[in-house]
This record gives structure tokens, sequence and C-alpha cells, in this order.
């Protein structure tokens, strides 16, 4: 093994160690939300931003917070209101008059200037408000009376929606959806975790979250990530993946040209590639395999992808669209493998 080969599998071996750590502390305040952690927790190692989608109650909030807390993040909430202006995120000049009678603008941040930021309710807020996070999810930067402002690093924005009250609310636009890496929906937990939920938060003690790693740690298990070796195999099984599910594409399926109106584009390969690689790292692994692809194939693509009227009206769903593309691309590529 060379030189450099093993620091690599040195590195990933104590990344390993480190994660599985703040899995367990993370799993003593948020309980029986294991796979929403691990996806949230792949979407924040590979760099990129996590929507979580759920009804009210579910520990979304709760889990944003003690994030923060684990990874030793400076995190930030802004809860997402109608009457909530780009400036209420981003921030604004002021006009101060000094001593000396002189008047000057001084810059006020807002709460985007984080390393964590919580956008609650996204879908709320107008698409005005909204647009005001593009810029920042994709350059970490903002630009404020025409001068550019860097984000802190790192920079990571979890939003939450709640499918079921959708009357007051402002759909997000597919430029926005792209940008996050992925789509974690947070389901009703188990009877037995349930369980737990209630003797766990209704006595005296509550676990408070303790820090595992630092903002620089997570910035180098980030840059580790981009190091971790991908196989052949994988990127097939991911071109294969993403370029199924779209309906203008060469050779596609029928099923997908018949309920799919308009399908992934090249983030999604970026996030399964990016995600893949995070994912293996968490589980102690040197190189992500089709399996990681295929687990990651609804949280990477169901947020990029619309189906087409016809195919809402039959009872169709996304989730079935992507499970039907990953079973006849993955298959092959896993066979080719």
């Amino acid at each position: 093994m060379e030189p450099e080969t093993a620091d690599v599998v040195a590195e990933i071996e104590r990344a390993g160690d480190t994660l599985a750590r703040a899995r367990a502390e993370i799993a003593r305040r948020v309980i029986g939300q294991e796979l929403v952690v691990d996806l949230v927790l792949t979407a924040l190692i590979s760099g990129g931003h996590a929507l979580l989608v759920g009804a009210p109650g579910l520990a979304k909030t709760r889990l944003v917070e003690t994030l923060g807390v684990v990874l030793g993040l400076d995190a930030k909430r802004v809860q997402f209101t109608p009457d909530l202006m780009p400036a209420d995120i981003l921030g604004a000049e002021v006009l101060e008059e000094g001593r000396d009678g002189a008047r000057a603008f001084r810059f006020i941040q807002g709460p985007i200037f984080a390393q964590l930021l919580m956008a609650d309710e996204i879908n709320r807020a107008s698409p005005r408000t909204q647009s005001a996070l593009l810029q920042a999810m994709q350059e970490k930067n903002v630009t404020v009376a025409g001068a550019r402002m860097d984000l802190p690093k790192p920079f990571h924005v979890l939003a939450t929606q709640n499918p079921i009250e959708q009357e007051g609310t402002y759909p997000l636009p597919e430029a926005q959806l792209d940008r996050f890496l992925l789509q974690v929906d947070v389901d009703y937990p188990t009877f037995d975790a349930e369980r737990r939920i209630l003797l766990a938060t209704t006595g005296a003690d509550d676990h408070e979250a303790q820090p595992v790693m630092t903002s620089d740690e997570l910035i180098a298990l980030q840059r580790l990530v981009r190091k971790m070796p991908a196989g052949e195999s994988v990127v097939e099984a991911i071109l294969r993946l993403v370029r199924a599910a779209r309906p203008g594409e060469p050779g596609a399926f029928d099923f997908v040209s018949k309920t799919v109106a308009w399908g992934p584009g090249p983030r999604a390969a970026q996030a399964l590639m990016m995600c893949a690689r995070a994912k293996a790292m968490m589980e102690g692994r040197f190189a992500p395999s089709v399996a990681d692809v295929e687990a990651l194939a609804r949280p990477a693509l169901k947020h990029r992808m619309a189906l087409t009227f016809a195919a809402k009206a039959e009872g169709e769903s996304v989730d079935h669209v992507i499970d039907a593309i990953a079973e006849r691309t993955l298959n092959v590529s896993a066979a080719a493998a």
C-alpha cells in the first residue's frame, strides 16, 4: 500500500470512530430517527444542505439544535412566515450618526451569517424571501447593497417543511430544491421508539447534548470525503440511475416517459457521488458501493423530479417511480461490476 493511500485509510478509520460517537450522542436526544440522523449527517459531511419534510412534532427542530452542539457549529434559527423579508435573513444597512455628527452606514448581519442555519417551515415565506437563500446556498456568500460578503465556513442550511398543512404556503421553486443535496422524509416513530420518547421526554431529566467535534474537524471530514476513491461500477450506477430518470433521454424507459414531467440534472449525480462516499465513511468502509447509491436514490432524486398530471391522477408516486428506475438500472450496474 502506497504511503498516501495508507494515510487516507487511517484518516477514514479515525473519521468512522468520530462519526460513530457523534451519532451516539445525537441518538441520546433524538430517539427513533436513526435513518433521518444518518441522512442529515451524510449531507453535512458531503458539504451540502438538507430539506427535512415531516409532520409537526417529529423532532426536526430538536435534531438541528442537537447537530449544532454535537458538531461544534454556530447555529441559528429563522421561523419563516409570509411577512418575512429578505433583509430579515441577510441583514441590512442602518444609518448611524457618530459623536462628531458624521453619518455613515453600518451593516448589521442577519441570521444567515451562521455555520448552521435552520430555515423552519421554509415554504411559508414568499418566493422573494425564499430566493434570498439561493446565492447563499450555492456560492456561500451574499450580496447586500452591491457588496459581496462571505459566509462563515462551513455553511449549511437545514430547512424544514410541513407536508400536511399547505394553506398559506409557497412551493419551493425547482432551482432552490435542486440546491438541497438531499430531501429527508421524517416519518412517525415505531411503537417501541415512541415509548422510549415518551419516557425520556416527560421525566425530570433531559439529556443535554455534548460536543463531539469542532467546525474545523467537520471541514476536514468534508475534504476527506473528496479523497475517497469511487470504483467505476459506482460511477456507472450513478450515471445510469440519473439519466434513466429523465423522460427526454434517448432510450428512456416507457414508464418514465409517461409518468415523469421533468427529471434530475447533473447536480443529482454529484449529490449521489458525494453522499455515497460519505455514507461509506460513516459505516467505516473505504469506498462506496452500488448498494450505497441504491440506498440514497430516493433522498437524492425525489425533490429533483416531478410527475405528469396524468400520473398524479392515477395515484402514481415519485418514490415508486424512483424505486422502479433503481431496480432496472442498478441491477444492471451491479451485474456489470
